[in-house]
């Protein structure tokens, strides 16, 4: 099979896109998991919690603004409803600043449970918020721990939405066939998650520092034959701490000093495989295997 060209715009070989997960304000109350292995007394408001979910209000994504701005990256927010209506004036600089705002949920919790008309309900006033607040209306989604039910893709499609994110199957964008048409799989990370490494036990920002430049660094590599996605996980209450927005700093400096890499919103992502169908992978919906793959090397 020849190799298709190009993989991505301007014959960029990698695309690597960052998400920012916007939740403070919109966890519950008490029963957040946080930084404290003993949980409080059910009912009785967790603060210390609480207030590390605020942090990312109040300091996390402010900083990872400011870093994303000093080298010229965009990325996409998924933003929590309640958070964003505590916070309005921050979700409306996410987006001045050229960043997506995405769909999650109306609040910090599992929706798969809900029947298809409360999942809509949960879906629709999660956008909401964000397009009173930004004037942007969502086109990605992303589900409380990336758990979705049977029915939220096609509850997505009908609502608009273009592509979501919760799948960790593959390392390039995917078409997925529904009864309302084609609907993008823009593919999520859990290695490449900060929050694999919550509560801070264990935390290394040296060796995290080097498993993001040798993640960058084999797919680049193999970009050369086939479309190669790198995504980075980061929430607002882990990655917008000082020492890791060093580190963050340094992988970027790093990254954009090679050739041919596209820091890309996951939208921007979404519409360059419905547009290059030819060649983007589609894959049944629920199966495990690929109907084909024109993306891929012979």
């Amino acid at each position: 099979m020849p190799t298709p060209d190009p993989f991505w715009p301007n014959g960029a070989r990698l695309v690597v896109s960052f998400s920012l997960m916007f939740e403070g304000g919109g966890q519950p109350i008490s029963g957040a998991p946080g930084f404290f292995e003993e949980p409080m007394e059910k009912g009785l408001p967790d603060l210390a919690t609480n207030g590390i979910f605020q942090y990312g209000v109040y300091e996390g994504i402010p900083r990872i603004l400011d870093l994303m701005d000093t080298h010229q990256v965009k990325l996409s927010s998924f933003m929590i409803g309640q958070a964003v209506d505590k916070a309005p004036d921050l979700a409306r600089e996410i987006v001045a600043r050229g960043h997506e705002a995405g769909g999650h949920g109306r609040s910090w919790q599992n929706s798969y449970l809900l029947d298809p008309e409360a999942e809509r309900r949960f879906i629709i006033d999660g956008v909401e918020s964000i397009q009173k607040a930004t004037g942007q209306t969502p086109v990605g989604w992303n589900a409380y721990y990336v758990r979705n039910s049977p029915h939220t893709l096609d509850i997505l499609q009908s609502l608009g939405f273009k592509y979501h994110i919760d799948e960790p199957s593959a390392d390039q964008p995917f078409i997925v066939k529904l009864k309302g048409g084609d609907f993008v799989t823009v593919p999520y990370t859990l290695h490449m998650n900060d929050i694999a490494s919550y509560t801070f036990v264990g935390w290394n920002p040296v060796a995290y520092e080097q498993a993001l430049k040798d993640e960058f660094d084999q797919l680049y590599e193999e970009g050369a034959h086939r479309r190669r996605m790198m995504v980075v996980g980061l929430h607002d209450r882990i990655s917008g701490h000082a020492n890791r927005v060093r580190v963050l700093d340094r992988f970027l400096t790093y990254a954009r000093s090679k050739p041919g890499v596209w820091f890309a919103r996951k939208d921007e992502i979404a519409a360059w495989a419905l547009e290059h169908r030819e060649i983007t992978p589609i894959y049944e919906r629920g199966a495990p295997t690929v109907t084909g793959l024109p993306g891929s090397a012979a």
